[in-house]
């Protein structure tokens, strides 16, 4: 999550990232979780990390111990397993004073939503009755729901979603500016839109254009987990592919802000790099290709997204994105200011299944385990 007015100070550009000064570890601070998904914090200087539980609660990581006590449980509305579940949570840049947080769910028939609460009396406990559902969408198949959300850089709420799932995209869903699915959606939450429960940006790129009102970029299969360059403002995302490519995708911020505004990322045309539809000789003008790409050997199979390091406990790490796969474990880093089509430096092994990574208030990273566990990366 990125706090309003953290870009407004210019911010220098990092030297370039140095493979052999980087010696990446992991450290376990919490275990016993249930099908983590998401490591957050909540801008409020409390220290606290929040992660993210598939079946349908976010605990508490405070003082280095996992609080018993769920921050909140709609485990009893949030259908379970495969790609659905709860999979995103956001805090208001304002929480601090006006204690608001959103979670990203698939419902029990199969719908993703998002829905607005607000913290209770108790800090360590969301008002389970305070809730307000801002959107819903509906999803044709069970597996790409997408369902990362995090504020950017210009206090508004960035909503991802994958294509609506099966295979290659069968309704071409991701290419189609009429449908919320296959995109990153910009809304603002801070006000209402006509009969909608929020506000529409004027400046998203489709507003009295052709296209729906709350898409910001489009031409995603299934976005698991993007991020904000909390010192540029670039955008990234981790968009898993169909069965033969991985792909990380990076946009440039302007003075800070408005990263991926109406860019077309590609699918179902392209597969990373590659043409996918056709399978040759498709169409690339008007088309931002990835940063980078990793191929299927080895056991790899679905990228997850992750972040530029920003903190301060180790200085060769900062400016590296780092992403991993689900499957080998497998963790790499490519330089933020790479030019396109460059090759990831492979890290580290984890042996974890990663879903997720997140940062801290301080913008030290850390990554979840589908078996149980949250980690820390250091660095020697």
């Amino acid at each position: 999550m990125i706090l309003v007015g953290a870009l407004l100070t210019p911010v220098p550009a990092s030297a370039a990232v140095v493979p052999s000064r980087i010696d990446l570890g992991l450290e376990a601070v919490a275990t016993g979780l249930s099908s983590p998904l998401l490591v957050t914090h909540a801008g409020d200087d409390s220290g606290r990390l929040f992660v993210v539980e598939q079946t349908g609660r976010i605990r508490i990581i405070k003082d280095g111990s996992l609080v018993a006590a769920p921050f909140i449980d709609i485990s009893r509305s949030v259908a379970k397993g495969g790609e659905r579940g709860l999979l995103g949570l956001a805090f208001h840049p304002g929480y601090k004073t006006n204690g608001k947080l959103y979670l990203s769910y698939t419902d029990l028939n199969g719908t993703s939503v998002i829905r607005e609460y607000r913290i209770s009396t108790n800090p360590d406990r969301v008002n389970g009755s305070s809730g307000r559902t801002l959107l819903r969408v509906k999803q044709p198949y069970a597996n790409h729901n997408g369902g990362h959300i995090a504020f950017g850089p210009d206090g508004l709420l960035y909503l991802g979603f994958g294509d609506g799932g099966s295979g290659g995209d069968p309704g071409n869903r991701a290419q189609s500016r009429g449908t919320l699915l296959g995109k990153l959606l910009r809304i603002d939450v801070n006000r209402r839109t006509g009969s909608l429960q929020y506000g529409i940006p004027s400046t998203n790129p489709y507003v009295g254009r052709s296209g729906l009102d709350q898409i910001w970029a489009y031409g995603l299969r299934n976005p698991w987990r993007f991020s904000f360059d909390r010192a540029t403002g670039d955008l990234w995302i981790g968009d898993v592919g169909q069965g033969s490519w991985e792909e990380v995708d990076r946009a440039l911020a302007t003075r800070g802000r408005n990263a991926g505004r109406g860019l077309n990322f590609g699918w179902r045309v392209m597969q990373g790099a590659h043409c996918f539809r056709p399978s040759s000789g498709c169409v690339r003008t008007g088309k931002t290709l990835p940063l980078t790409e990793y191929g299927h050997s080895g056991s790899r199979c679905s990228v997850t997204g992750g972040y530029v390091y920003r903190g301060k406990a180790y200085p060769d790490l900062v400016g590296a994105y780092f992403f991993g796969d689900y499957c080998s474990g497998e963790i790499w880093y490519v330089d933020r200011g790479a030019a396109r089509g460059a090759a990831p430096t492979r890290a580290r092994d984890t042996g974890a299944r990663i879903t997720s990574f997140g940062e801290d208030q301080a913008g030290e990273l850390y990554l979840t385990d589908a078996g149980g566990t949250v980690y820390r990366l250091t660095d020697s």
